[in-house]
């Protein structure tokens, strides 16, 4: 383990083909790289994918730039030739500063691929993210399960950063993170902030759960919840008095609750539906949509779907599709839908209607609440 970390410092140290491509990037102040045999470079600006102004990548080139950040450590090579696949972080110092890049290495009809996602090395604030107030209040839990639902690239991670760095400058905690890779570095305040990285500092999540409880944690982030184990463990550290939060693909908030149960055989629904119900205090979705205010290239669409006794009744009696209905009429208590976020973004210019009807899940209700009449409510209870 200690030769794995020297061989990424090193690795790192060194200027290496691939890291002018990742210095483009950040100078076109994009989010992401793309690199596929047969195409040129493409970067993502403001959402959108550019192709970098050169020739498509042959085979021998793509391999030339991409092998040497794999072969930097013999635990990712071996990774990546069993599972077609890697996971990595890549550290590289630009005019004095340390950008974080989180890079995903992969096979592709026999061929190399590469995605890499640049990461801020500043975490940004609530207000900097233009995400909604509501969200302060949900870090005030002392244990539970706060979940962050949307599709790749809807900037979950970003937002749980800077949910836990205000945990960070609000309360005297220990936080725990595990993530495959780390992505945002947490410089220390109030807090006692330990980052493990999957791969790195441990085996896997189940292993790195199973110290976890020896840790000493207030505040666990377990990083994307992708299988049946995952979410498992995760669940017991919210029963067992720990904050814990998560990711999950997911489109909306009522959404989550079914790809939750997707995870589990049919026999254990109910018992999930329970653990849920008692145990998860809040789903936030969002969406990154196009801006029209100057300076700013993307803001959040956000649903926030509170754990109330409402909400709880629903999901214990399999009322999913009430859940919608249960968020419109919870405003009071912080929560909003869809087309409220769009609404409110329309109304503070920060994206045009076109784009807010683009987005929108119900046109209708969105044509209603821009007109200020709202929809009346099902009877839920």
């Amino acid at each position: 383990m200690a030769d794995d970390i020297q061989q990424q410092f090193s690795a790192n140290s060194k200027e290496l083909e691939i890291d002018k491509l990742f210095r483009a990037l950040v100078k076109l102040e994009g989010s992401d790289l793309h690199l596929k045999v047969g195409c040129p470079p493409y970067v993502r600006v403001n959402g959108a994918l550019r192709a970098l102004n050169r020739g498509p990548l042959d085979a021998e080139e793509m391999s030339r730039l991409v092998m040497p950040l794999v072969d930097c450590q013999q635990r990712r090579r071996r990774i990546f030739e069993d599972e077609g696949g890697v996971d990595f972080a890549h550290i590289l110092e630009i005019d004095g500063r340390r950008w974080r890049f989180r890079v995903n290495v992969f096979q592709q009809m026999g061929q190399v691929g590469l995605v890499a996602r640049k990461v801020n090395n500043v975490i940004p604030d609530f207000k900097t993210l233009n995400l909604p107030e509501a969200l302060a209040n949900l870090c005030t839990f002392s244990q539970g399960m706060i979940l962050l639902a949307g599709v790749t690239g809807s900037g979950k991670s970003t937002t749980i950063a800077a949910m836990l760095d205000w945990i960070n400058h609000h309360y005297r905690k220990h936080v725990l993170t595990l993530e495959d890779p780390i992505e945002f570095v947490f410089t220390e305040d109030k807090c006692l902030i330990n980052q493990r990285e999957i791969g790195m500092d441990v085996r896997d999540f189940a292993v790195g759960m199973k110290h976890a409880v020896r840790e000493d944690p207030d505040v666990i982030l377990l990083g994307e919840m992708r299988d049946r184990e995952t979410f498992e463990t995760a669940m017991q550290a919210a029963e067992t008095g720990h904050l814990v939060f998560g990711t999950i693909h997911a489109s909306s908030a009522a959404s989550t609750i079914g790809r939750i149960l997707d995870l589990f055989p049919q026999a254990m629904h109910a018992s999930i539906r329970s653990a849920m119900a008692f145990n998860m205090k809040a789903i936030v979705a969002q969406k990154l949509l196009p801006s029209i205010k100057p300076g700013v290239g993307r803001v959040p669409a956000v649903e926030i779907m509170i754990f109330n006794p409402t909400v709880r009744k629903l999901i214990l009696e399999e009322n999913d599709d009430k859940l919608p209905d249960a968020i419109r009429i919870g405003r009071e208590e912080g929560m909003q839908d869809f087309t409220m976020s769009l609404k409110d973004l329309v109304e503070r210019e920060m994206i045009d209607r076109a784009t807010a009807f683009e987005y929108a899940p119900n046109r209708e209700a969105l044509k209603m609440a821009l007109k200020g009449i709202e929809l009346r409510e099902s009877g839920i209870l």
